[in-house]
């Protein structure tokens, strides 16, 4: 494997945007992907899975390179150089590096002791798993020693490209079809009437089938929860955590774009995204609504069907998006607790009786879940039934993790 400096210039650069300017990942790599438009596919593959995969095993390669707490771009350099000795051996990649190259920045690096720190690092599942340890000890202290461990390996694996198809365009069948046309390969899960697996990682973006409103990309998990709302065409629905709307468009697709949904969040851009979305698939019945004071007293007690996706770690999709390793803290995970239940409890007034509620989170962890679900049975169960919950494994299932329950209101 030979690697070109301007490459791993690009890389090299992206991981000081991360790291050391505090951007997401996703929109650093988009960033430095459409800096320079004569990269073609395999460049741009390596720059946005190099990148990543670094972020991922940050912890890892910081051990590795015995780096300080200040880091400079030197650092980020030897990391990546790092990177590329230990790919083979950490994730059986059959791009590697046997010998770094003559590059100054790798100078006083050494191939043995990269290789002799990994071999320690292999001894403490927080460094050689790459995680902070606040968030190794949180893991252990919520699902236990045993099942932390293999959540965490399933974690840091690379997560499949999972679609959506969109069904008031198409079926899942004929999208398969003209995939398969563009040389992307696609395999149904019989779990997701909707859902098509792709082989690899192809960019379906660029296809003029996304252009159309064909499909969407979301994980497997993700597309389990508007279902799990039971909607019916004609019902009158609320999104009441919408963000960007993958679920709201799914709920739209389900209810044949009969009846009503109100999309509501706090932040206007992500409502001007999913306006954007809602056009190109077709998604007629929804309106947008920005939360304010009085928005939701003003909708009591007037939807069929309520979702409550509320914020949380993310900690359930971190194959997606590892830089949240690094950016989360325990204290802001301590503060979602209150915003996820206050959520729960005054969000679900806007729900009629009778109506059917599903509380959401993509967390691993019980204490932004299942415990929020217990204590509102506990404090109102007087008016509400549990009618099914569910939780989705990385390491059981393959899907991401989520946590959905579905309850009734009496």
């Amino acid at each position: 494997m030979r690697i070109h400096r301007p490459l791993a210039d690009a890389v090299v650069g992206t991981l000081q945007e991360i790291f050391l300017n505090k951007r997401h990942a996703d929109r650093a790599i988009e960033y430095v992907l459409k800096s320079n438009r004569k990269w073609g596919s395999r460049d741009r593959a390596f720059i946005a899975e190099n990148t990543y995969e670094i972020v991922r095993w940050w912890r890892l390669l910081h051990f590795v390179i015995d780096a300080p707490a200040q880091l400079n771009k030197f650092h980020f350099w030897q990391a990546f150089g790092a990177w590329q000795l230990l790919k083979q051996r950490h994730v059986q990649s059959p791009e590697f590096l046997q010998n770094l190259p003559d590059w100054p920045e790798f100078s006083k690096m050494s191939v043995a002791a990269v290789h002799a720190r990994y071999e320690e690092a292999g001894k403490v599942r927080k460094i050689i798993a790459s995680v902070p340890d606040w968030l190794d000890a949180l893991g252990v202290a919520e699902l236990g020693e045993e099942k932390w461990t293999t959540e965490l390996d399933a974690l840091n694996q690379q997560a499949p490209v999972v679609l959506r198809t969109n069904t008031l365009k198409t079926n899942r069948e004929h999208l398969q079809d003209l995939l398969s046309d563009n040389d992307i390969i696609a395999s149904f899960n019989n779990e997701l009437p909707d859902g098509l697996i792709l082989e690899g990682r192809p960019n379906v973006f660029r296809t003029p089938y996304f252009q159309e409103g064909f499909f969407e990309v979301q994980d497997a998990a993700s597309q389990l929860v508007a279902p799990y709302l039971d909607v019916k065409a004609g019902m009158r629905v609320i999104d009441a955590c919408a963000g960007a709307g993958g679920k709201t468009l799914h709920i739209a697709a389900l209810m044949q774009n009969k009846g009503r949904i109100i999309a509501m969040d706090v932040e206007e851009r992500k409502l001007q995204e999913l306006q954007k979305r809602a056009r190109r698939a077709g998604a007629m019945n929804l309106e947008t609504r920005l939360i304010e004071a009085k928005t939701i007293k003003r909708l009591q007690a007037s939807a069929d069907r309520l979702l409550l996706d509320v914020p949380c770690s993310g900690l359930g999709v971190l194959r997606r998006n590892p830089d949240a390793k690094w950016k989360l803290t325990p204290e802001f995970i301590e503060n979602l607790h209150t915003v996820q239940y206050n959520i729960l409890t005054q969000y679900a007034t806007m729900l009629k009786k009778g109506g059917k509620m599903v509380f959401a989170t993509c967390s691993l962890l019980p204490s932004e879940s299942e415990a929020h679900v217990q204590r509102f049975l506990r404090e109102q169960g007087e008016h509400w039934q549990l009618l099914a919950e569910r939780r989705t494994s990385p390491a059981e299932d393959g899907y991401d993790g989520f946590y959905m329950a579905c309850l009734q209101r009496l």
